[in-house]
């Protein structure tokens, strides 16, 4: 498809090509130094004490629910709107998934309430999603899982660059944050994630099972760090390589200016979309302000229009997605059959997720929009 707008586009720079090329230069492919320079400065960007760099977010998942010791006959709530990694980490660890509800429309982040309401004695975590990069209610949610004593997982796999409403990176509001450097991600260079924590236990548990919980590592070895090494538990190979931490290392110098051009661009979409019949905007200003920035939803009627929207669209060359709720995919559906989570679902079939981009300017943004009113007006024709 010759898409006159797509979706997304990676961005990647001069500098970050020379980032590949170095490594592969090199000679050394994996996990050694520019993996401890891209882990040390995400630490440091975010405000954590401590980073480990694996293979996807999705592992980061894993190791999180893993570290915070979830297994069978625990149970892990998740937010029924989100990507399936959210929730997979937890069953990979032989836990129950309880899915929560949002909060609404206006805000598809996990609603609090409903998270209380569904924990019992056997929930061990709540993972919190940052979703489409805007922060959740993590000190609501903090509040709650201390009063409990359960663990707070933060999934930032959207949310690079975005902050809690004091100004707080997140990602550090929960005994551990996941992020992603997935191809579509603030910090895209087309798979990998990182851990962050202040506890040093929990940072040496996921440096652990990220590489077969093996008490040294190749690079250890190399400089006469060790000699050889044990095995002390049941890991993983979730090792990032080292040209994608190069990578991100050079990509995580500009996520400032990346997530302000972002801002910009969710700005002028919201002013050009405001007072179109049949288009709601989720969120608000003041999100628009503490996101990272990973997707710009708009909300139509219903499931019929969205997809009439949407194929209307994609025959005038602009590129949609839209995301389903946990529940309405069948490896969670038996966890769904108490009533579902309505508001999630209602969210999942009214939205439409425009292109968004940081270079994504001006001239594409009004085609964007022009399209988007002519595809609503012909769904009332």
């Amino acid at each position: 498809m010759n898409w006159r707008v797509q979706l997304t586009e990676v961005e990647l720079s001069e500098a970050d090509v020379k980032s590949a090329l170095d490594v592969l230069r090199s000679e050394w492919l994996t996990m050694g130094p520019r993996t401890q320079d891209l882990e040390r400065a995400f630490a440091a960007g975010v405000g954590a004490e401590h980073a480990v760099a694996v293979s996807s977010c999705t592992a980061a998942l894993h190791l999180a629910c893993l570290a915070a010791v979830a297994g069978p006959g625990d149970d892990v709530i998740v937010p029924a709107m989100t990507f399936v990694a959210s929730a997979h980490g937890a069953l990979h660890c032989g836990a129950a998934v309880v899915l929560a509800d949002s909060r609404g429309a206006a805000d598809p982040n996990l609603d609090p309430a409903d998270v209380a309401e569904r924990i019992t004695p056997h929930t061990k975590a709540v993972v919190a999603v940052h979703l489409c990069g805007y922060p959740a209610d993590v000190e609501a949610l903090r509040s709650l899982c201390d009063e409990r004593g359960i663990f707070l997982i933060e999934d930032c796999a959207q949310a690079a660059g975005g902050r809690a409403a004091g100004g707080r990176a997140l990602g550090t509001f929960g005994e551990l944050g996941c992020f992603s450097f997935f191809s579509k991600t603030q910090l895209g260079v087309g798979e990998g994630g990182i851990v962050v924590t202040d506890d040093a236990a929990l940072a040496d548990r996921v440096r652990s099972l990220r590489s077969h919980a093996m008490t040294s590592v190749t690079w250890d070895r190399h400089r006469g760090h060790a000699e050889t090494y044990d095995v002390t538990d049941l890991g993983f190979n979730y090792r990032i390589d080292e040209l994608r931490a190069a990578v991100a290392l050079s990509r995580l110098e500009r996520l400032p200016s990346n997530v302000d051009a972002l801002r910009g661009v969710a700005r002028a979409y919201r002013d050009s979309l405001a007072g179109i019949a049949g288009i709601e905007l989720p969120f608000d200003d003041a999100g628009v302000e503490l996101s990272g920035h990973f997707a710009f939803p708009v909300l139509v009627a219903d499931r019929t229009t969205r997809d009439a929207v949407r194929a209307r669209l994609h025959d005038r060359g602009v590129q949609t997605t839209f995301y389903p709720s946990l529940t309405q995919l069948g490896v969670y559906r038996p966890e769904s059959s108490d009533g579902g989570c309505p508001r999630a679902e209602q969210f999942a079939e009214r939205h439409i997720a425009l292109p968004f981009f940081p270079s994504l300017d001006a001239e594409r943004i009004d085609l964007v929009v022009s399209e988007l009113r002519d595809a609503l007006a012909s769904t009332v024709e």
